[in-house]
């Protein structure tokens, strides 16, 4: 009888364990799966299904530009107050994807649509000579192009 105990319980253990295993790989196919949406590179925040990449170091609005285009990005583009709402507590001014167009006489985000002036409160009128800093506090800067500024850059997922 012990013996055939013993069987009876390395049968359920046998099963048992394949079970979790099965269970288990289930389970991480399906988080994989999910976080797709918010997946990644590293030093990148991912926030809202984008991920963000928030520099320490300084460059120009153009040498920010550059650096987000080689990382599959652009400067981010607020489209809410609520864009940065992760970062909340920064100090900082950072430069973002708003600069002004000669061409088109009107300041255009780095996808070429205008700026809708309820997307950003600025106190003053921005120079037209100028590029935007923004800090996630809500407040909003122009500065020469050619200051040097920490950047954000945004890359869009879905």
């Amino acid at each position: 009888m012990a013996a055939s105990q013993t069987t009876q319980w390395r049968w359920i253990s046998g099963i048992l364990g394949v079970t979790a295993l099965v269970l288990m790989a289930t389970l991480g196919i399906l988080l994989k799966n999910s976080s797709d949406c918010c997946s990644c590179q590293e030093k990148w925040v991912g926030y809202q299904c984008n991920c963000y990449f928030i520099s320490y170091d300084y460059k120009t609005w153009t040498e920010s530009q550059i650096f987000c285009n080689s990382q599959n990005s652009t400067l981010v583009q607020l489209h809410n107050g609520n864009e940065l709402h992760f970062m909340r507590s920064s100090g900082k001014y950072y430069w973002i994807g708003l600069s002004y167009s000669k061409e088109h006489d009107a300041w255009l985000w780095e996808n070429g649509s205008a700026l809708n002036r309820d997307q950003l409160s600025f106190t003053t009128v921005p120079s037209t000579k100028n590029c935007i800093a923004y800090n996630p506090s809500g407040n909003v800067l122009d500065e020469p192009c050619i200051r040097q500024n920490p950047y954000i850059c945004k890359q869009q997922l879905m």
